[in-house]
């Protein structure tokens, strides 16, 4: 049966992964999104409810927004920069339903560089 709607897909498997994956205080989730323009990624404590560190494309420095692993990589670099600056060096990956391939990846590996455990 071929996939009638990639996003409807995406989700399902979203939704999946998170019936495993919970961020505590002591070990936050890290959660990613890609847009087609832009790169988003969030350390998000799913027992307070609360967004600990934040960063995405949107914000001042990072030039035209192109989801690419170029961008990937920078926002993973500068989200574990503010996750460490928070105390916070132990997350949980949330890919988001996406493929742990690309940019994905590239978030990934550019946040374990600077020193996030995951």
């Amino acid at each position: 049966m071929a996939v009638k709607n990639r996003k409807l897909s995406r989700s399902r498997i979203h939704a999946r992964i998170r019936k495993t994956l919970k961020g505590t205080t002591a070990r936050p989730r890290l959660a990613v999104y890609f847009s087609n323009t832009n790169v988003y990624a969030q350390v998000i404590d799913d027992e307070a409810g609360k967004t600990i560190v934040s960063a995405s494309t949107k914000e001042k420095g990072f030039g035209a927004g192109k989801a690419n692993i170029l961008n990937a990589t920078k926002i993973g670099e500068v989200l574990a920069e503010r996750a460490l600056a928070a105390n916070i060096t132990q997350v949980v990956f949330d890919r988001g339903g996406f493929i742990y391939h690309g940019k994905v990846k590239a978030l990934a590996d550019a946040a374990r560089e600077k020193g996030l455990k995951f």
